[in-house]
């Protein structure tokens, strides 16, 4: 199969998916259907090292397949999303790492909860971890998990940051997802009871910025020469742009045929306001999507010709995935706000695309006064040392 072929097959997929929504958000988990028609459709492997049997594919296909999906079901695409970028990053863990899962299962998936919510202690060879960590979507379906924790010096301060791999084996989950957005993804908790985990399954944060990391000596496709801050942000605004392309599709599926008794039955795809609002939603998600698209397009063909990615380019990276969840949030509330009284019932897709698009906006990488900030400040010729750019 090509990468295209993926993308061909996942949208094979899109109208089981939409059937399976409410299913989703009642398990509070994606249905094991689901998960197993996506790998069999190859969309897990498509950022995956092609030494593992993965397709190395352009970034930009796996965002398009996120959103198609996230379009249908937005806890789906979620998990689809933050599950199918983890092995990109396995690809820039030290080889060894690769080869402790991949080695024994090419197919095998890895949840994460990257906040570093735990204690990490140095030992001989690696680290003895504990600890609990939250929101790691679609948990229940791995048999891996990253985890980050900071890394304390002598004196007990922090000196650097990295992401932890550990097998099922090393930790247990909580069932403690029950959420009014996103419900689906079983977002559950990571408890982890003193485990040993070797220095090789370890990533330093800063070898991520700097994009050079020790997977590279095998990996050497352009795909694992971008920084994480762009790669792993969109990831997380990719699912958001798509429901709220959903939360339009189903908008104009109800309104064409929809009346409001209080303004005289008059037909609502007749009201000029209701044209303005589709105009403006329509148009907020298209510019979210076109310049995320563009910005990672650039970063893989800037890498592709030998260049260092421009510190500019970072920086509109990060500019341009945190306004196009804030315009996917204004694309949805329009929507919303002029959806009529029956989009509060439940099972609605008006609604749950509202309640997911809200839910995808808290996530951390999505706070608009940081990024923007950091724009900012390398806009105005300042130094920018946020490691997330």
């Amino acid at each position: 199969m090509t990468e295209l072929e993926v993308l061909e097959a996942v949208r094979g997929l899109v109208p089981a998916i939409r059937e399976r929504a409410g299913e989703a958000e009642e398990a509070r988990r994606i249905p094991d259907s689901t998960m197993k028609e996506l790998a069999e459709t190859g969309f897990f492997r498509l950022l995956q090292p092609k030494r593992y049997g993965g397709f190395e594919a352009d970034p930009v296909t796996f965002y398009t397949a996120v959103m198609e999906i996230a379009a249908a079901c937005g806890s789906t695409g979620w998990v689809a999303s933050v599950v199918g970028v983890h092995p990109w990053q396995l690809g820039l863990f030290p080889v060894q790492a690769q080869d402790d899962v991949w080695g024994a299962d090419p197919h095998a998936r890895i949840s994460s909860s990257y906040a570093p919510t735990g204690t990490i202690t140095p030992v001989e060879g690696g680290f003895r971890v504990s600890g609990r960590w939250s929101f790691s979507s679609g948990c229940d379906h791995a048999g891996w998990v990253f985890l980050g924790g900071l890394i304390p010096g002598p004196d007990g301060v922090p000196v650097g940051m990295r992401t932890f791999l550990l097998p099922r084996s090393d930790y247990r989950i909580v069932d403690v997802w029950n959420v009014i957005g996103l419900s689906g993804t079983g977002s559950n908790d990571i408890v982890v009871e003193d485990a040993f985990v070797p220095e090789h399954r370890t990533l330093s944060f800063a070898d991520t910025s700097a994009c050079h990391c020790p997977g590279n000596e095998v990996n050497t496709a352009p795909l694992y020469r971008l920084p994480f801050a762009a790669v792993f942000s969109t990831t997380i605004s990719a699912p958001v742009v798509g429901i709220a392309q959903g939360t339009l599709d189903a908008y104009l599926k109800v309104t064409r045929d929809r009346v409001r008794v209080s303004y005289g039955g008059q037909k609502v795809a007749e009201d000029p306001h209701a044209q303005v609002r589709i105009a403006t939603a329509a148009s907020e998600i298209d510019a979210a999507w076109a310049l995320m698209e563009r910005n990672i397009g650039e970063m893989l063909r800037t890498v592709e010709s030998g260049r260092e990615l421009p510190v500019d380019l970072r920086l509109r990276t990060r500019r341009d995935q945190v306004l196009a969840t804030q315009r996917a949030i204004k694309a949805v509330d329009l929507l919303f706000e002029n959806a009529g009284g029956r989009a509060l019932a439940h099972g609605n897709v008006v609604q749950r695309g509202w309640r997911d698009a809200h839910a995808g906006r808290v996530h951390a990488v999505n706070d608009p006064e940081r990024a923007l900030t950091m724009y900012g400040q390398g806009a105005l010729g300042l130094e920018v040392t946020d490691v997330m750019m």
